[in-house]
C-alpha cells in the first residue's frame, strides 16, 4: 500500500490509481517505465486512495484529489525536464482534471479505462438509485461491493485476488467495497472533466478494452472527441477488462504508454 518511487532519468512520470485503490496497481506499469529510463512516482493521495483502517469519514472532496496531484506533477518539473501523467479509471480522470489547468507543465497524458460513465456489463441495475444516499445519513453505512470480475479478465489472477478478498478488505488488485462519498467524489469530479476537456492541450494516448466490465468504451470516445489536443491517440484492447495494469495485455499497455511518451519527447 505504500508510494511508489523509482529513480531514473531525467523525465518523469506520474502514476495515479483508481478510486480507493493503492499504489500497487500502478506497480507493472511503474516498473517497466523506470526501466525505459523513467523517474517513476505512484503517491498515495489522502482522501482518494485505500489505506487499512480508512473509514468513509477519511474521503475529501475531489477538488483536495486534484491539488494533491497538481502539487505532485509541480514537484516532479522542479527537478526534471518534463513530466508525463498516466491514471487508470478515476485516476485518469484526475489526469484529465489536472491537464486542464497545467497543461503547459505536463509533456503527455496516457488515460487508460478512463471512466466518465459507469456503463460497463459488471455495474448492477440498481446503481442508479445510489444517488438517495449522497446527501443522506445512508451514505456513512452503505457500500458498493466490488463484484466479480474485479476488473480482471485473466483467470488465475482473478481467483488469486478473490482468495485475497476473502480474509481482507483489499488485494493488490482491487478494493472489496467503495463507499458512497467516494462515488459521490467522483461523480462530481467525472462532471467538472467533462466540461474542461477542451482546456486540454495536452498530447493524449487513451487505452480503453472493448470488454470493460466497468466503463464502456464511450467513455474513451468521449474523451476523443471533446479533448482539445489534435495529438490524440486511442487504442482499443481485446483481451482485457477495466484494470489495464494488471491484466491480459498489461505488456501492451506498458510499450504503448512508453512509445507514446518517447514519441512525443522527441517531437518537442
Amino acid at each position: 500500500m505504500d508510494p511508489i518511487n523509482l529513480n531514473g532519468g531525467k523525465h518523469a512520470v506520474l502514476l495515479i490509481h483508481g478510486l480507493q485503490g493503492s499504489p500497487t496497481e500502478m506497480q507493472p506499469l511503474a516498473k517497466r517505465l523506470n526501466q525505459a529510463g523513467y523517474t517513476v512516482s505512484v503517491p498515495h493521495f489522502l482522501g482518494y486512495g485505500y489505506r487499512d483502517g480508512d473509514t468513509s469519514h477519511s474521503v475529501t472532496p475531489w477538488q483536495d484529489w486534484h491539488e494533491q496531484v497538481k502539487q505532485e506533477v509541480l514537484r516532479l518539473k522542479q527537478s526534471h525536464d518534463t513530466v508525463s501523467v498516466s491514471g487508470l479509471c478515476i485516476g485518469a480522470v484526475l489526469a484529465l482534471s489536472v491537464a486542464a489547468e497545467l497543461s503547459g507543465e505536463i509533456a503527455a497524458l496516457s488515460l487508460l479505462g478512463t471512466t466518465l460513465y459507469y456503463d460497463g456489463w459488471s455495474i448492477p441495475w440498481y446503481r442508479f438509485v445510489l444517488p438517495i444516499g449522497y446527501y443522506t445519513p445512508f451514505r456513512y453505512f452503505y457500500k458498493y461491493p466490488g463484484r466479480a470480475p474485479f476488473g480482471i479478465k485473466n483467470e488465475q489472477l482473478r481467483k488469486w485476488v478473490i482468495r485475497e478478498m476473502s480474509h481482507k478488505e483489499s488485494s493488490v488488485a482491487a478494493v472489496s467495497d467503495l463507499c458512497l462519498p467516494a462515488i459521490h467524489e467522483a461523480e462530481l469530479l467525472i462532471r467538472s472533466v467533462k466540461k474542461s476537456l477542451p482546456k486540454v492541450t495536452v498530447p493524449t494516448l487513451i487505452m480503453h478494452a472493448v470488454e470493460d466490465d466497468v466503463s464502456t468504451p464511450r467513455s474513451a470516445e468521449f474523451v476523443a472527441k471533446h479533448i482539445g489536443t489534435k495529438n490524440v491517440e486511442t487504442v482499443l484492447l481485446h483481451n482485457s477488462y477495466h484494470m489495464l495494469t494488471i491484466d491480459n495485455e498489461r505488456e501492451k499497455v506498458a510499450s504503448d504508454t512508453i512509445g507514446f511518451f518517447n514519441a512525443v519527447r522527441n517531437e518537442a
